[in-house]
């Protein structure tokens, strides 16, 4: 191989006790039956391979095909869709700024001054499922790897959790253990978690979904890829040992509905540390600053199967490995297993011969142990041996890029119809002040209403000391180095309920409530990365919602100029249920993350207004939309209807007001606006909720305004979930802008009141009767004796911001703790 040294530590891998299948056994003995269908094969997918090499795989073969061809790593139930939806409506105007895109391991964006960022979403829910801890942590952790094998150093981190009823006593075992694995894993990293999503259902029961996310920060010559196109260099393995966790996990874990007896699918669950996972964190940045390698790819799914065959594949070469030089955990791993392996905290770089000194000496400086385990060839062949055996001779495209490609029938349900026609007209609306209250109090005290402070208290959000904005801000938003203010943002968004209801609309809505969030903190969107959470493909009624939530996204992304620069597909989230039924899948989740750039951090606007005095007003239209809603959910545990009604581009208008607020100074020399939350999920009763209790500063409100210009009733003011609406809180002197710049964007604004004192006062039922004024000043200098109960029917609604900051905190970790 050209190279003295083999490894940077002492090592000898015993000799298998018996004989290789070899590919010379292979051509002699074609009749040997070969077991394709336990590695998740189907069979017309063996008769390929077969057909592809002329002659019977070798074990070690059927190995790879079988990781490298499992849903989660082929895509073959969604490649087909993906191409025609992401790939031919992408524009030339929407890839102006990307630098890489679809087809490496996470996309990157020009982000201004010669900086770059990358940013990738990886599901890890089938194995967050059998063991929750190291399920989560080593989704954060093999996310983190597709960052820095771009050449970047990870900046943030966040997570998509959609656990089950959280009354259920698993819904606990899976979110206590789900949460301490993303902590436990991302707070030892040194990387900061600014931000996420938790959401309950039933649906996600037997499926909860772990949606990892990174976001790494990088000079655009720093680019690197997965392309090994150099023959003579060498293929080094660095990092942790290969053992014998993660065997088959993406062929079995992440590619199959669950069975009945789950114990079998137990051992393929990987373990992480990411201690060593730091360790090569530094050691690739110093092998990247010394130019030192060629090519680098992480390994997760498939490991050394997907490694080794992707980088020569990319790279129109091939590979000779020695698989015996693999650095072993477990010695009596064989050759099959030492592939299909996916343990974690391991890189595969390839390296010039030359540099393998420089490569050796940065290695054992930070402790991180390697081996050369094989050569880049101009073959196309990927060949390994075995202690001198041969057991594999394939076209790595074959396995890493050519593999099957279905066409899976999809068809509208046939429950579809019924569940759209039940809509939430006939649901009963409250009769009175105090039944709005004690609504609003119900919606707010839900698992998804309530605040997820047990949840992110675990992370370390302010670590590296870049962040300027983490949860609960509608997106966390941090520098992307030390050297100036400009930064990006994130937020993660999605909801399972709209898709359920209408997947071509809810994929757009979940883009919409993404791309307004970014826009909320100040921020410019400029690109998404999708994980895309769905049913058993083989299921007419989830591949329907696939289709349609893929082609409603690619629409949305088209129209928004957006473009999707990655991402992931997940599919059989069904727990073995009958197919065809509406409850065979979990709700279908597209989950986007929205990356934005802004040009000084500082000018970032929280989600809660942080001052008294300031005034309130509500930007965009409010129509009676509570199909899928949360009080249709919470309060009448009722799923139907249609989901709300989106205009994108009233989205676009509604950010470029918002931008045009944050980027001009106010008479206080600040951004006109000092606080922006988007009105979604739980209506305008929970953000004015959510914006109370950010500090503990009440507020009086008064819909009457409000609701006779939208020709709405307060109630539907208060629990409607129409989009494109932002409420924002500013100085008196600022109104005339705020009115100006809405004006120039058609826009409505409405104000809506005033921040102050310790009390939540909602006023202006005209829908229940003539409330008459109030004294804002006199609400606000109410004692703390009181009762919010004992003012309800005297005028306004009045909630103490402190009773409602305690309730909403105390939900979680009644079910948790």
């Amino acid at each position: 191989m050209g190279a003295q040294v083999i490894a940077n530590v002492e090592f000898e891998n015993p000799r298998p006790s018996e004989l290789p299948d070899t590919v010379e056994d292979a051509a002699a003995t074609p009749e040997k039956e070969m077991p394709w269908k336990s590695l998740g094969l189907k069979e017309d997918e063996y008769d390929r391979i077969v057909e592809l090499l002329g002659r019977r795989p070798t074990i070690a073969e059927l190995s790879m095909y079988s990781v490298m061809w499992s849903e989660h790593c082929s895509y073959k139930s969604s490649k087909k869709h993906l191409k025609e939806q992401f790939g031919a409506k992408t524009t030339p105007q929407m890839a102006k700024n990307m630098l890489v895109g679809i087809g490496q391991n996470a996309g990157v964006m020009d982000v201004g001054d010669g900086w770059a960022v990358t940013f990738k979403v990886e599901s890890h829910n089938h194995p967050s499922y059998v063991e929750p801890y190291e399920g989560a942590a080593t989704g954060i952790g093999g996310c983190v790897r597709d960052i820095i094998s771009m050449g970047a150093r990870p900046i943030a981190v966040m997570a998509g959790l959609n656990a089950g009823d959280p009354e259920n006593p698993d819904t606990a075992r899976v979110v206590r253990g789900a949460v301490a694995g993303l902590a436990g894993y991302g707070n030892v990293l040194g990387v900061p978690s600014i931000g996420g999503e938790t959401t309950f259902d039933s649906s996600y029961q037997g499926n909860p979904l772990v949606n990892a996310v990174c976001v790494g920060a990088l000079r655009h010559e720093d680019v690197h890829l997965a392309n090994a196109e150099a023959p003579g260099n060498l293929v080094v393995l660095f990092g942790a040992r290969t053992g014998g966790d993660g065997i088959g996990g993406a062929s079995i874990l992440a590619s199959e509905s669950f069975e009945d007896d789950e114990s079998i699918a137990r051992p393929t669950v990987q373990v992480g540390d990411p201690y060593i996972e730091k360790q090569i964190i530094e050691c690739l940045q110093e092998l990247f600053e010394n130019g030192v390698i060629e090519a680098i790819q992480d390994l997760g799914a498939a490991g050394v199967s997907c490694a080794t065959s992707e980088l020569s594949s990319n790279g129109n070469t091939g590979m000779h490995i020695k698989l015996e030089n693999v650095l072993l955990r477990d010695p009596t791993l064989n050759a099959g297993e030492i592939l299909m392996s996916e343990s974690q905290e391991r890189m595969m770089a390839t390296v010039p011969p030359e540099r393998m000194d420089d490569f050796w000496a940065i290695a054992t400086k930070w402790g991180v142990e390697a081996s050369v385990i094989g050569e880049v060839t101009d073959t196309g062949r990927l060949v390994i041996d075995h202690f001198g055996s041969r057991i594999v001779d394939v076209d790595p495209k074959t396995v890493a890029h050519d593999g099957p490609v279905y066409d899976r029938p999809y068809a509208r349900p046939k429950w579809q119809d019924a569940l759209q026609e039940d809509t939430s007209d006939s649901l009963p609306r409250p009769a009175d002040r105090d039944e709005i209250a004690k609504q609003i109090m119900k919606v707010i005290t839900t698992g998804n209403g309530a605040s997820k402070s047990w949840m992110t208290d675990q992370f370390d959000s302010y670590t590296l000391g870049n962040t300027a904005l983490a949860q609960p801000d509608d997106a966390g938003v941090i520098r992307v180095s030390n050297e100036s203010d400009r930064g990006v943002a994130l937020s993660l968004d999605s909801n399972g309920w709209f898709t359920k209801l209408d997947p071509y609309q809810g994929a757009k809505l979940a883009l919409a409530a993404a791309y307004r969030n970014v826009a909320a903190v100040g921020a410019t969107p400029i690109a998404i990365s999708d994980g895309l959470n769905f049913g058993n493909p083989e299921d007419p009624d989830a591949m329907w919602q696939l289709v349609q939530a893929m082609t409603g996204l690619a629409d949305g992304c088209k129209q928004m100029s957006i473009p999707v620069t990655g991402g992931n597909v997940s599919l059989y989230n069904s727990s073995g249920t009958q197919m065809s039924q509406p409850d065979s899948s979990i709700n279908p989740t597209p989950m986007i993350v929205m990356l934005g750039t802004i040009d000084d951090v500082k000018r970032a606007r929280p989600s809660g207004w942080l001052e008294e005095g300031l005034g309130i007003y509500i930007l965009g239209d409010t129509r009676e939309e509570l199909d899928g809603s949360a009080w249709a959910r919470d309060i009448h545990d009722h799923l139907g209807g249609l989901p709300p009604k989106v205009d994108l581009d009233k989205e676009m208008a509604l950010a470029r007001v918002i931008s045009a607020l944050v980027n001009n100074d106010g008479p206080d020399g600040k951004p006109l606006i000092h606080a922006a939350h988007d009105v979604s999920e739980g209506g305008l009763a929970q953000t004015l909720v959510e914006m109370a209790t950010r500090r503990g500063i009440g507020a009086s409100v008064d819909l009457s305004s409000y609701v006779k210009s939208q020709k709405i009733s307060d109630f539907v003011a208060l629990f409607s979930e129409s989009t494109g609406r932002i409420v924002v809180a500013a100085p008196e002197g600022a109104e005339e802008a705020i009115f100006a710049a809405a004006d120039a964007e058609g826009v409505t604004v409405e104000r809506l009141g005033v921040t102050g004192g310790t009390l939540l006062a909602i006023s202006g039922f005209d829908q229940l009767g003539d409330v008459g004024g109030f004294d804002a000043q006199v609400l606000a200098e109410v004692s703390g004796e009181e009762a919010a109960s004992d003012i309800v029917g005297a005028g306004p609604i009045v909630f103490k911001v402190r009773e409602l900051q305690a309730a909403m905190e105390g939900v979680l970790p009644g079910y948790f703790a």
